[in-house]
């Protein structure tokens, strides 16, 4: 790379000091530390696309996160095995979400469309959602309590260190 391009290069990548993808699984880079991480984001982000998945940057991906957290939790291949089963569910589930928004941001232009607003059409895209958002939580939770049974006391504390410093995010 021309040495030039350097300044330029770094304040596309870390113009807010810390450059993220808003995908789930899809790796960053702090850009104060040079430490990579992942986001394995389950809670709606604010302001995108209404509902609030964030969709858009690529797709979710068993491998990076599986070796990320095999690497960091030093884990056992039964232990792997069972993180990637974990993993993989997390990702059906927010494939069904993505659906599920889709289902509902239709159902309120169908509303929205006529001579008169369909209270009803909007009525069930709003239930969608919330039973959507519910389903994710549930497998959420659900898979936080599997991850919990999986690791033994130090690698919870090495996962527990790695949420709340932000590294991971749930």
């Amino acid at each position: 790379m021309y040495p030039g391009f350097i300044p330029h290069w770094k304040r596309q990548r870390c113009g807010g000091g810390r450059a993220r993808d808003v995908s789930i699984g899809i790796g960053f880079v702090d850009c104060e530390t040079g430490e990579r991480g992942f986001e394995f984001s389950a809670a709606p982000e604010e302001g995108e696309g209404g509902f609030g998945f964030a969709f858009g940057g690529g797709a979710f991906g068993v491998r990076r996160p599986l070796r990320f957290l095999a690497f960091k939790l030093q884990l056992e291949e039964a232990q792997v095995a069972e993180l990637a089963r974990i993993l993989d569910e997390i990702k059906t589930e927010r494939a069904q979400a993505a659906v599920d928004l889709r289902r509902t941001l239709s159902s309120f232009a169908e509303a929205i469309e006529g001579d008169a607003f369909d209270e009803a059409k909007a009525n069930a895209g709003a239930t969608l959602r919330m039973q959507s958002a519910e389903r994710l939580k549930n497998a959420v939770v659900t898979a936080l309590g599997r991850l919990h049974k999986l690791l033994d006391p130090e690698q919870r504390k090495r996962l527990a260190y790695l949420i709340r410093t932000g590294i991971l995010s749930i």
